[in-house]
């Protein structure tokens, strides 16, 4: 079984996440001073990961926040962030720009409930599932690819340091067992928005039954993410084989690294 480690990262906060206004794609607002500091302190909590790959939303406030933390490691800092719009934030059509309390206003009115509730322009739960899908299922395919080319040419083949630097913050043995000697073919690192996330973890849960610790509930997993929350799962599959990927979860929107952090706005 190949395996990897996937690190999804939410973008510090912004002038707009303060505010409780959507941004969702046409708002491209920038990290505020407290988003700055916030993905900092993501990056020195992070500063020895070896992450083999990383992956970011093409919108303003997740690319500064890849940068903020790719600047305190101290193995990726020159490392290539491959700029995917398919982790852009769900996009809210007429709603963009207005204040949360807007959105929950139209969806009442249209006798509905926000999250579900699509306004004039937006994207349904559903699309935003189906882009999660897909560049869940491409990470995938690139991993195993990857892995099958090392096999054929060993030189330059990862050694146990993926695992071992994920190992030094967050509790793996816990969560992956004996099985998880078989070692890591890559440790992705992925910076994108909270809408998005939540939709990605549902999938994760409902789609992949994706197994928990024991700390943490299921309506712990389908909360938003905090600006750089930080979420870990272990996904495995077996090469050429019809089985769904086993996903595990380490952990789930983890802020330790905010603490003293953002004390000044």
């Amino acid at each position: 079984m190949t395996r990897f480690a996937l690190t999804v990262v939410r973008h510090g906060e912004t002038r707009f996440n303060k505010q409780k206004i959507l941004q969702g794609q046409g708002v491209d607002e920038p990290l505020s001073e407290t988003g700055f500091k916030q993905a900092a302190a993501a990056g020195v909590f992070l500063h020895n990961v070896r992450f083999s790959h990383a992956f970011s939303s093409d919108l303003t406030r997740t690319k500064q926040t890849m940068h903020g933390i790719l600047e305190k490691s101290k193995f990726c800092k020159d490392m290539t962030v491959k700029y995917d719009s398919r982790l852009r934030e769900r996009k809210y059509g007429v709603a963009e720009g207005k204040a949360l309390s807007e959105l929950r206003a139209m969806a009442k009115a249209a006798g509905e409930e926000c999250p579900v509730f699509t306004p004039p322009g937006g994207e349904t739960l559903d699309e935003v599932k189906m882009r999660g899908k897909d560049f869940f299922e491409f990470l995938c395919q690139l991993i195993l690819k990857e892995a099958g080319q090392r096999e054929q040419f060993p030189r330059g083949a990862p050694s146990n340091c993926l695992e071992s630097s994920l190992a030094e913050i967050f509790p793996l043995g816990e969560s992956c067992g004996s099985e998880f000697n078989s070692g890591l073919a890559a440790s992705v690192l992925v910076v994108s928005h909270g809408a998005y996330m939540r939709s990605l973890f549902g999938y994760f849960l409902t789609d992949l039954k994706c197994s928990l610790p024991a700390t943490l509930s299921k309506s712990e997993l389908m909360s938003v993410s905090p600006n750089t929350g930080l979420s870990l799962f272990i996904v495995g599959f077996e090469e050429g084989g019809e089985a769904k990927p086993t996903v595990q979860c380490v952990c789930m929107n983890l802020q330790d690294h905010l603490n003293g952090a953002t004390a000044t706005h």
